[in-house]
Parts: C-alpha cells; structure tokens; sequence
C-alpha cells in the first residue's frame, strides 16, 4: 500500500509541476493581458463604472442584495458565495507561503497577475450569464462546463473540467479546509479533531442542504464579516507599524527585479522565483482562470452578463488587491521592526517560520493574542470555503448525471469533513492542488477561443450604457427570466 502512495505521489509531482509550473502560469497570465487588450483595459478605463455596479450599489440599490425568485440568489449573495469559496486559508497561508518561497518581490507578481487576472474573471462570468439555462428545478446551471459545450460545442472539454472541479471540491474544497479547522481549534482549545468533525458537518450540513438560496443566505452574513474582521485586524497590526510600511513596499518593489543570478542564469534567481510564486499563489488565491466562481456567479438573478462580470472583477480585487496585501504588509512590516527574519541579496528570505506560523508570529508583534487572531481568521476563512466549494462540486455532479443525484453527493461531501478533521492530508493536499489547477485548462481553452463573444457583449454595454439605453434587470424569478442562449 505504502508503494502505491509513494508512485501516486510520485506521478502527481510530475503533473503538479506542469499544472502550477511556467507554461501554465504564463497561459493564465496571457489570459488575463490578452482579455484585459481586447477590452481597452477594462478594469483600468471602466473603476468607476464597475466600482459603481458593485461596491457602491451595495448601499444603493437594495434589489443587488435581494433575491425574490425561489431558486435565484442576488448578485451580492452571488459574489458573497463566490468570495467564500476564494477567500481562505491562501489568503493567509498562501500569501506567507510566497513570500518565503520567492521573497517581498513575490507580492508585486501577484498583484500584478491579478491585475490581468480580473479580466480573466469578468470573461468566465460574462460567457457564464450569456450561456446559462434553466434546470429541471428553475434554478439557473452555469458554469465553464456549459460555456464550453454550449459555446465552443466540446463537450469532451466540459466533463473534463466537471470531472476536476468534483476531484478538487473534495481537496481543496473540503478535507484540506475541515483539517485547517481542526487543526486550529485543537492547537488552540485543545478540542478532539473528531469532536470538530461531527460538529463542523453538521453546521455545513444545515447550509447546505438548504441549497443555493440558502448558501448565498448564509455567505451574504459570514463573509463580510469574516473579512472586515480580518481586515481592521491587519490595519491595526499595519497602524502600529506605520513607519515601516515605505521600506516594505520599497523592499516588494527592489525584489521584483533582482536580477542577480545564481550560475550564470539569464534571469535573475531572485526575480524568476518571486515571479513564479508570486504568480502561482495569486492564481491560488483569487481562482481567476480557473473557472470556479462562475458556476456561482451564474446563478445570479442579474440579467446583463456585463454586469456580473463587473462583480467578477470586484472578486478579484477584493481577495487579492486587498486582503492579501494586508497580510503581505503585516508580515513585512512585522519583519520589518522585530527583525523576525532576514532578506538575502537574491531576495530570499531566510525564516523557520512558514505558512500561518509566519503571520500569527506578526500578530504575536502587537498582542499576546495575535496567534489566537489568526487561528479565527483560518477558521472562518476555511469555513466559508467549505460552502463555496460545495456547490461548485454540486455543480458538476449536476451536469455529469443530473440534479437528483446531487443530494447522495452532499452527504458524501459531509462526511469527507469528518475524514478531513482526522487524517493526515499531505497526499490529499497536493493532489487537490493538482486537481484544482488542472481546471484551468479546459477553461481557458474555451474563454479564449470564445473571447470575440466577450468582446461584443462588453461593446454593446458600453454603447448602451453611454447612451443611456440600459434596462437591467437586477433580479428576478427564474421562470421569467431567459437565458440568452437557448438548449
């Protein structure tokens, strides 16, 4: 048995290192350039209309955060559930993980693939508007899977990537998380990882099979919540260290482009691997590219494709741009003041911390509890996840062999976070990370070759929206709502 998981592990490294290697972060960064060229720097040219359409209508425009039909969700409960599933343990984990691995330069690298990389989610969303249907219940059913057999007409491609995406919601999505969260709560109270299994499917369970109106209910509460409560965190931890913070961002900069070698090579050591991690544990971070969040996005009661896209963006911004950034600058600026680690002449941090070790030892800075801070902070983070990643595998079930099976694999996904809470999961780690990046392929495959029908749904809002012909339809039921794209 030993030697079957030793060849499994060893396969897995060959395919995780091309999954996450050069060739398919350059693709998804090429993504990201190619759709952010094609539509005039969207989400440069257009902030203030997409900032407008979101954020701002938050507080404007009460339809955004409520649904009326029976099976739709608001576009805020839309972007709550897709924030769930994309905000978690790499927005902290994940962050400090870069900056060991490719030093303070990595932070600019991610910043800058989510730059590109919002473009990328406002494509996946608007084919995923444009191509959705009705299901048999009059819920919406979109996704990448339904783009690419609807739109690019490869339906080989789209139970590829359903067939990933139901692998990863039970890794990445699922055992990963449940074992973060009882990981935590036992390092920190001393609670039984079974005790936290039992309890933490029951809690899941209760959303979950409530289905998606119950979902978006649910992550319309927690996710904002958890995310102030981890941002006014980090901006307290960041306050008290104010003075640092241009010798942090100047050290992010400077690290970017070291171009010393180690060997001669043509390109920097220092820069080729803040680009490689910077890149990879942004993508791993925000999703963008990869395809997830849009099965959420198109469940959205919201009628113009653009205008969920907008909200894509809006996702993109707010787990990168934002909550990654506030820990990058709480571990920099920490590091900074009480020399927690030093910065080698390629850029390399020299550290025994990793991971949420490196950022508890930050809050540990300003307070005995910081520790206890962040344990929270992956909790939440990690239970959110759970829910988001539950229905993007619900999704896949759905398209492989229909909606009334969906119900046998909840309760599968129930009891695999029990699992989750009691195993060792290194194995179960990386081969959802495989999973999860294998994904992006068939993904971006089908944005790119359907990226003229992108392009000509942006024009036309933008024609309509500057002559002031819009008449969007912010929500509605289902059932008299149409796809714009018929089975």
């Amino acid at each position: 048995m030993n030697r079957f998981l030793d060849q499994v592990a060893l396969i897995n490294d060959k395919v995780n290192g091309f999954v996450w290697g050069p060739p398919m972060l350059l693709l998804i960064i090429f993504a990201g350039i190619f759709f952010s060229c094609r539509t005039g720097l969207f989400q440069l040219v257009h902030f203030n209309l997409w900032m407008d359409k979101t954020l701002l209508a938050i507080f404007k425009n009460k339809k955004v955060r409520k649904a009326s039909g029976a099976h739709s969700i608001s576009e805020f409960q839309a972007l709550s559930t897709a924030l769930a599933g994309t905000i978690g343990t790499g927005n902290i984990a994940g962050v400090a993980t870069a900056l060991v691995s490719g030093g303070p330069g990595a932070i600019f690298w991610m910043w800058l693939s989510a730059f590109f990389g919002m473009m990328t989610n406002y494509s996946e969303n608007v084919l995923g508007i444009h191509y959705r249907y009705k299901n048999e219940k009059g819920a919406w059913m979109g996704g990448p899977m339904v783009y690419l057999e609807r739109g690019l007409h490869q339906k080989w491609l789209a139970v590829l990537f359903s067939c990933f995406c139901i692998l990863a919601s039970f890794g990445i999505g699922n055992m990963t998380q449940a074992n973060s969260i009882a990981e935590a709560l036992n390092g920190s109270f001393g609670i039984p990882k079974l005790a936290t299994g039992i309890v933490l499917a029951i809690l899941v369970g209760l959303v979950i099979l409530g289905g998606i109106k119950r979902i978006g209910q649910v992550t319309e509460r927690i996710v904002p919540f958890m995310a102030l409560f981890y941002i006014i965190g980090g901006i307290v931890l960041i306050g008290a260290n104010f003075s640092f913070v241009p010798a942090a961002l100047k050290l992010i900069v400077i690290n970017a482009f070291n171009f010393k070698s180690v060997g001669g090579g043509l390109l920097g050591y220092g820069i080729a691997r803040a680009l490689r991690f910077g890149v990879a544990r942004g993508v791993f971070s925000n999703e963008a590219g990869l395809g997830s969040s849009v099965m959420v996005h198109s469940a959205s009661s919201v009628q113009e494709p653009v205008v969920q896209g907008m909200w894509g963006i809006f996702e993109v911004f707010a787990d990168t741009i934002i909550v990654c950034t506030i820990t990058a600058l709480c571990v920099l600026t920490s590091a900074l003041k009480f020399n927690l680690f030093a910065v080698d002449e390629y850029g390399q941090i020299t550290s025994s911390l990793s991971g949420s070790n490196l950022v508890s030892a930050a809050f540990d800075t300003l307070t005995p509890l910081g520790g206890s801070f962040v344990s929270i902070a992956v909790m939440l983070f990690a239970f959110s996840t759970l829910l988001g990643w539950s229905f993007y595998g619900e999704r896949g079930i759905e398209y492989l062999i229909g909606v009334r099976f969906t119900i046998i694999y909840k309760f599968i996904f129930l009891l695999a976070i029990i699992a989750g809470c009691t195993m060792q999961l290194d194995l179960v780690w990386n081969l959802s990370d495989t999973f999860n990046g294998l994904m992006a392929l068939p993904n971006l495959i089908g944005i790119l070759f359907l990226s003229n029908e992108v392009v000509s749904i942006t024009k036309d809002y933008i024609k309509r929206y500057k002559s002031h012909e819009l008449k969007e339809i912010h929500d509605g039921d289902p059932e008299t709502l149409e796809s714009p794209v018929e089975c």
